[in-house]
């Protein structure tokens, strides 16, 4: 029986942890967006640092297990121009949303925040419907 699916489990719970942690300490919600926003648009000047070291954690953790792996599929297509276009499709996403999937997904719906709820449903559809489009329609996924 496989098994990858505690490792999304453990990653999950991991994220949710980290959420709460954020939310108890600081009185603030951990969204990505927002953190990463706030460093560039100046509006969050009093704590650059506690956001710069949130968004460095977010690069450098990852960097630092991959010794730990031998072999990680990621299924991300090699196609450099669709990985760009879908990250600057992320970035319009969250600001047309006020947040992204951690601020809504996991912040939002877990403070039952009927806001965080309809986002989360309304990306969770787009993100299908994109997969059904570019994967299984336009085959360049």
């Amino acid at each position: 029986m496989e098994q990858d699916w505690i490792w999304g489990l453990v990653g999950g719970g991991l994220i949710g942890l980290g959420a709460a942690i954020y939310l108890l300490v600081n009185g603030r919600i951990m969204g990505a967006s927002g953190i990463l926003g706030g460093l560039v648009d100046g509006s969050e000047r009093a704590n650059w640092r506690e956001r710069l070291a949130f968004l460095a954690g977010l690069v450098l953790v990852p960097i630092a297990v991959v010794p730990l792996y031998t072999e990680v599929d990621t299924h991300l297509t090699g196609n450099l121009g669709i990985v760009i276009l879908a990250g600057l499709l992320v970035g319009v996403g969250t600001r047309l949303a006020n947040g992204c999937t951690s601020g809504h997904g996991v912040c939002g719906i877990s403070r039952f925040s009927l806001r965080g709820i309809v986002a989360t449903v309304f990306y969770l559809l787009a993100g299908g419907v994109t997969v059904l489009l570019f994967k299984h329609v336009l085959g360049v996924i």
